[in-house]
């Protein structure tokens, strides 16, 4: 392949890509016999995005789901019609799945009211936070609780336990195929999966979807502590022990302690889901008992003065999401304590700090588009229009950067196009300098990774996309 007059590093380059790598970069190189050729046309070309933070089975089921809350949907009416044209369109007896529900659309919800917006049909409904399961009564009788089951069957909650719900349903995780489709198509070829509860078969199984085409992007694998005894897959390589703490039930410190020297012994750093100051407390202590290395904080999404210096202290890197202030944070204006307002999804704060930072999406949780994330990390903008901690933001630069950083090193240096590098590479539909004027509108005009092109904007399925279809 030869990609002719890309802007690279402020010059018209040509690229040539021999197998999975950059062969040569030069000017007016000359396409050999058979060489597939893109001409750029003096957009730029960068390395291809890596997202740091992302869950791609819930991504691939929220695709085929119902959203059920801001900004889709704002009231009960709202909500109902939603419901209601999803089960017009569904077979008798199937599951409806809603997502995304906040209470500002019509309060808790619980069994009963879910039995007055659809009684017939089967229904869940999870919580923004993804922690909480709503049952309608058709779908708590067909689930069959017994006494012992996590579910509350007068509310219909269930709460943080994904896996029993799993071992209920006994469904088939959903195709990644057109997950990883619409990654390609703004530009990321790597992504950090960081469910917490993955284990073997989980790294398994990303490994073969990669083997037959259907997951296009590398994939780095957090999960529990079963994959400390795990090494690598081929493109599929074994990541962080993922701690999701919750506030209302942290483990118990010596425990949380033990577990995190145990996969530091394995060769294993460790994650830690942060999203109240409480959780960022804990998990400081932890690590501060047990020891660093190579470990990180995933959102820090409270994160005040006094918190960062020790995060900095202690050689932390922090992966966090720019994009929850735009989706988000109209709510957060309404709901957070205003002393902690300043402290939300921190960016500037932490660069300024010397710790090294990594932006991400959270899919489905927020837009998969890394470059909306760009242009939130930019304007800290919500909704609404409002500014939530101006002082944060990073320059459109700075914020791509941090999605051009190597997996196993988030916070570290962002990557660069050079020769011998491997081939996993992003062409935008314009200059650098235009993109990053106003990174919402950024378009990516052609994928490649490994060396092959796996996307091209107006240019149908490449060869790679057919295989995973």
């Amino acid at each position: 392949m030869l990609i002719r007059a890309a802007e690279i590093d402020g010059r018209r380059l040509d690229v040539r890509i021999a197998g999975a790598r950059i062969a040569e970069i030069g000017e007016a190189l000359i396409a050999t016999a058979g060489a597939q050729v893109i001409d750029a046309d003096g957009a730029a070309l960068l390395p291809g995005l890596h997202d740091h933070h992302i869950h791609l089975r819930a991504l691939a089921a929220a695709r085929a789901s119902v959203d059920c809350g801001p900004p889709k949907v704002r009231d009960a009416a709202g909500l109902a019609e939603a419901l209601r044209a999803a089960d017009a369109r569904l077979e008798a007896g199937a599951w409806l799945r809603g997502i995304g529900y906040h209470e500002s659309v019509m309060g808790e919800l619980d069994r009963a009211a879910l039995d007055a917006l659809l009684p017939q049909r089967p229904l869940r409904i999870q919580h923004r936070s993804g922690r909480l399961w709503v049952f309608n009564s058709a779908a708590i009788e067909r689930l069959a609780p017994d006494a012992a089951a996590p579910l509350d069957r007068r509310r219909g909650h269930l709460l943080d336990s994904d896996d029993w719900l799993r071992a209920r349903l006994r469904t088939q995780p959903p195709s990644l195929r057109a997950i990883s489709l619409e990654l390609a198509a703004h530009g990321v070829t790597g992504v950090t999966d960081t469910t917490h509860h993955n284990g073997p078969a989980a790294l398994a199984d990303f490994a073969a979807a990669r083997a037959r085409g259907e997951l296009l992007q590398r994939v780095r694998v957090m999960g529990d502590a079963r994959l400390d005894d795990e090494t690598d897959r081929a493109g599929a390589e074994r990541g962080e022990h993922k701690f999701h703490l919750h506030e209302h039930a942290l483990p118990a410190l010596d425990a949380l302690i033990d577990a995190i020297r145990r996969s530091h012994d394995h060769g294993r750093g460790c994650a830690f889901h942060c999203v109240t100051r409480t959780e960022l407390v804990f998990a400081l202590a932890a690590l501060r008992a047990a020891g660093v290395w190579r470990d990180r904080i995933e959102h820090a999404a409270v994160a005040p003065p006094e918190l960062v210096e020790d995060i900095a202290a202690l050689g932390l890197t922090v992966v966090t999401q720019p994009g929850f202030i735009a989706a988000r944070g109209d709510d957060y204006l309404r709901e957070v304590e205003r002393e902690d307002q300043p402290w939300l999804y921190r960016l500037r704060g932490f660069v300024d700090a010397g710790v090294p930072l990594a932006l991400s999406t959270d899919a489905p949780y927020t837009d998969a588009d890394p470059w909306a994330a760009i242009a939130a990390a930019a304007t800290r903008r919500t909704t609404s229009g409002a500014v939530l901690g101006a002082g944060e933001a990073l320059s459109p630069a700075e914020a791509l950067a941090r999605f051009l950083t190597p997996a196993a090193q988030p916070g570290g240096n962002a990557r660069r196009l050079r020769p011998g590098v491997c081939a996993d590479l992003c062409l935008l539909d314009r200059g650098l300098a235009e993109a990053l004027r106003d990174p919402a509108a950024v378009r990516v005009r052609a994928c490649v990774i490994d060396g092959a092109l796996v996307y091209r904007a107006g240019g149908g399925t490449s060869p790679q996309a057919k295989q995973a279809q």
